[in-house]
């Protein structure tokens, strides 16, 4: 079957050889000459073809011109449209080595594990190439998203968070890391989660709105991560939404991103980020509060969920304590004094809001770690950037988005 759809599309592709004259335009403003047909080997969907197709030469530039590759969408590829998507699909779920067997257990289609990454990580990087222009080009006011066709939004939520992914030995070179030799062993992609709430469940407690999550991701610094985040927000509406709130879990990058992009916005610290620092704070009093420490903890925890910062600061610093541990104890506090304004979570459960940010953090288990932290990975930057730009395409619904971008003028095979 493969062999007789093979044939019939290389029959279907000799009805336009791609001959457009004794010169073409060679795109960099010269004319590229008739010099003869060649032949292109393709892999598709319906097995391999073989394409005859006119070979253009500009003489000014020194490379080839291809008129009728370019309009197939295969120029400078080796597989058709139909099946890099195939391939970026199962690509972007599974281990390449893993990929490769499964297209060809379940289409036939042998490619080898190479092939399968090679052709994802270009996509992706075109991909993640497109985004970032449309990004530059929102932040820069050059481009104005329409926005959902919704025209209320209650709630827009705007999570983000930053979680470390292994790579080869180049791509940490010189960088510190956490490790007993220092050195770095990972990269930090920054992962933005963006949803909308509309209600309440029966208890009171907010609840994320159905299939409203989309993602971004990046590997570049907080500026490049700041203008995707910007843009994914004025797609998603944020200039409509009744309610603008950043979740995040204290690192100032996030809350310098917040003021630059979002200055508006309601800013939540995780809770449960904030109860693992005031559990460590616990651990350093430990020695000053001796047998009273587990009571002593539990009040400063109920004082942290209602939000008032102002008397767990106090509480804390009436104790008595040596200079070394005050210091310590008050460089501790500083993590509650900078984000007491971040913190007022009985004022923002009064209002209906997330007090956690659980989505972004299931969505670096989900869209991250799931396919880029498997046992023995180690990823160079760049694919590592573009892989994870198409799980969050994928994740966020636009899958197929992707693929008329990428391929708007291809055919199916």
């Amino acid at each position: 079957m493969q062999k007789l759809g093979g044939s019939l599309l290389e029959d279907l592709l000799a009805l336009d050889t791609g001959h457009r004259g004794p010169r073409v335009d060679c795109g960099q403003g010269h004319k590229a000459e008739f010099v003869g047909y060649r032949d292109k080997h393709l892999d598709t969907v319906v097995g391999p073809a073989t394409l005859r197709r006119a070979w253009y030469h500009c003489t000014e530039c020194g490379h080839g011109v291809v008129p009728r590759d370019t309009e197939l969408g295969v120029g400078g590829a080796s597989l058709s449209p139909g099946l890099a998507r195939m391939v970026a699909r199962v690509g972007v779920q599974e281990p390449f080595a893993r990929a490769r067997r499964d297209l060809a257990e379940l289409a036939g289609i042998e490619l080898t594990a190479k092939r399968v990454e090679r052709s994802a990580e270009a996509d992706g990087t075109l991909v993640r190439a497109s985004l970032e222009r449309e990004a530059a080009a929102v932040l820069a006011g050059t481009l104005v998203p329409l926005g959902p066709a919704v025209r209320v939004i209650e709630k827009l939520y705007v999570a983000m968070d930053g979680t470390g992914v292994p790579t080869v030995p180049r791509d940490t070179a010189g960088r510190r890391g956490k490790s007993a030799d220092g050195r770095a062993r990972t990269r930090e992609v920054k992962l933005g989660c963006l949803f909308t709430q509309t209600g309440l469940d029966e208890a009171g407690h907010p609840v994320r709105d159905p299939g409203s999550s989309s993602y971004v991701a990046t590997f570049e610094a907080v500026e490049g991560f700041g203008s995707l985040l910007y843009a994914e927000a004025r797609r998603r509406g944020s200039q409509q939404a009744d309610q603008l709130v950043v979740l995040g879990d204290g690192a100032p990058w996030i809350w310098n991103l917040a003021g630059e992009h979002f200055p508006g916005a309601t800013c939540v610290v995780d809770l449960y980020h904030a109860r693992e620092h005031l559990h460590a704070l616990g651990a350093l009093l430990a020695p000053a509060l001796d047998a009273d420490g587990p009571g002593w903890l539990a009040d400063r925890l109920a004082e942290l969920d209602r939000g008032d910062v102002a008397a767990l600061l106090a509480a804390t610093r009436q104790l008595a304590l040596p200079d070394a541990q005050a210091k310590e104890v008050d460089k501790a506090l500083g993590y509650f004094e900078t984000n007491a304004e971040r913190m007022r979570y009985a004022h923002f459960r009064a209002l209906g809001l997330f007090v956690g940010s659980g989505a972004v953090e299931a969505g670096c288990r989900a869209v991250v770690a799931q396919r880029l932290k498997l046992s023995g990975m180690r990823w160079t930057v760049r694919g590592a950037a573009a892989i994870v730009s198409l799980r969050c395409e994928d994740a966020s619904g636009r899958w197929d988005d992707v693929w008329t971008r990428l391929h708007s003028q291809t055919t199916a095979a």
